[in-house]
């Protein structure tokens, strides 16, 4: 800013001094040049005089006293006409000339130099807050969003590159985008070959394209990849989860086991024997019967959980779509408003049954089994974010106690 300041000064400075110093020279010559003019009058008139005088006294019409004292006389006017010149011709003769070109120049100059300082100096942005980040005032389907643009760039570059692909994959999954993370796993495998790391994702991503639904496809592609690798953590994390929904709590158990006993380092063994315990919980619900090792004695007391059976108001079941999202998540209703569960789901799924517990937990000291009780919030975004916005519907449960069942009526519209 103290140099874009500078800058303006200079350049106003210049510019007048380059629009006024040629008008006052102009005038400085003007006067200059009466005033010449005038002396070289006088002198001509007073030598015409003179030489007049000198006849008469050679034609002895004058005598020699009288022709010294108009000479004289002629003398002291010459002098007086020369001071009156100074004063008269160059002050109150000469009148400065052409004010209105300079004085027009000067207003545009400076109405420059303003419109400058607005646009460049950006003043009225010198009392803001300066952003605290690149990713400052973004949505975080917005930041989402641009980090994909970044490496979907990149991915054009190095299209080589099958690390990149591997991680584009797995972004596309988080956003929602299964058939993009398809193609992009596809083109890894052409890369590098059909690899276990790559059909479990793969999987993955058609599993929730098919609505959280095991097909043959899906099915095809797991055995396939557990042929290559029995212990591959992304594609026993895929059994595990969808025998977690569909009750088969004892294979859940057993997939996310063998990931483990591999002693894997790139897998969250915490959020693997989080979701043990509450496969083991909800299988001693069903059938009275709970482990006795160390490991799994007080699941019963922690793992606790919030059954939610969603389902939409018949007024707005038309202004569902296939495409939409639903958003359930779980907030305590004492202490700080922080999500304790959430769980995403498509809108075909409509009406569900949703399971809060800790495997559904958003990370943190935090836990659904830690509060006594819970209000229930349900999103069903058209825009893929939780946040609600115009045209998304919702529903609202002020307050369920941890270990109940509840119903939840998606009954408002956002306006």
């Amino acid at each position: 800013m103290t140099t874009l300041w500078i800058f303006i000064a200079l350049f106003v400075l210049v510019s007048l001094v380059l629009i006024w110093f040629p008008h006052f020279r102009q005038q400085k010559m003007l006067q200059a040049e009466e005033a010449g003019v005038r002396r070289q009058t006088n002198l001509e008139l007073f030598n015409n005089r003179l030489a007049t005088l000198e006849k008469e006294l050679e034609d002895e019409l004058l005598d020699q006293i009288e022709f010294d004292a108009l000479k004289k006389e002629l003398e002291i006017s010459l002098l007086q006409d020369m001071k009156q010149g100074v004063d008269e011709s160059l002050v109150n003769k000469v009148k400065p000339k052409g004010l209105l070109w300079p004085v027009l120049m000067s207003i545009v100059i400076i109405g420059v130099s303003g419109y400058f300082y607005t646009t460049l100096g950006a003043y009225a942005k010198l009392n803001q807050p300066q952003p605290g980040g690149p990713h400052a005032g973004m949505t975080q389907e917005q930041v989402m969003q641009q980090r994909l643009q970044a490496m979907e760039d990149q991915a054009k570059a190095e299209p080589e590159n099958s690390q990149l692909l591997f991680s584009l994959g797995h972004s596309y999954i988080s956003a929602s985008r299964y058939d993009d993370a398809v193609k992009t796993f596809d083109k890894a495998i052409v890369l590098v070959g059909t690899h276990a790391e790559l059909l479990g994702p793969k999987a993955t991503a058609m599993y929730y394209k098919a609505n959280q639904q095991m097909t043959p496809a899906v099915q095809a592609i797991i055995d396939q990849s557990l042929s290559l690798d029995p212990e591959d953590p992304s594609t026993l994390l895929l059994v595990g989860m969808d025998s977690f929904f569909t009750a088969d709590y004892q294979k859940a158990i057993e997939s996310w086991q063998i990931i483990l006993d591999s002693e894997r380092k790139d897998v969250d063994r915490s959020a693997i024997i989080n979701a043990i315990d509450s496969a083991k919980m909800r299988m001693e619900a069903e059938t009275g019967e709970m482990p006795n090792d160390a490991a799994h004695a007080n699941v019963k007391d922690t793992a606790k959980t919030v059954n939610v059976e969603v389902s939409i108001a018949p007024e707005l079941a038309d202004k569902v779509n296939s495409s939409d999202m639903l958003f359930i998540f779980a907030r305590s209703t004492e202490g700080p408003k922080v999500p304790l569960a959430a769980v995403k789901v498509s809108a075909k799924s409509l009406p569900t049954t949703i399971t809060l517990d800790d495997t559904t937990s958003m990370g943190g000291d935090v836990k659904l089994s830690g509060a006594k009780n819970v209000e229930i919030i349900a999103v069903l975004s058209k825009h893929g974010t939780v946040k609600p916005q115009v045209g998304d519907l919702q529903g609202h449960l002020a307050m369920v106690k941890v270990g109940d069942t509840t119903q939840l009526l998606i009954d408002t519209l956002v306006e």
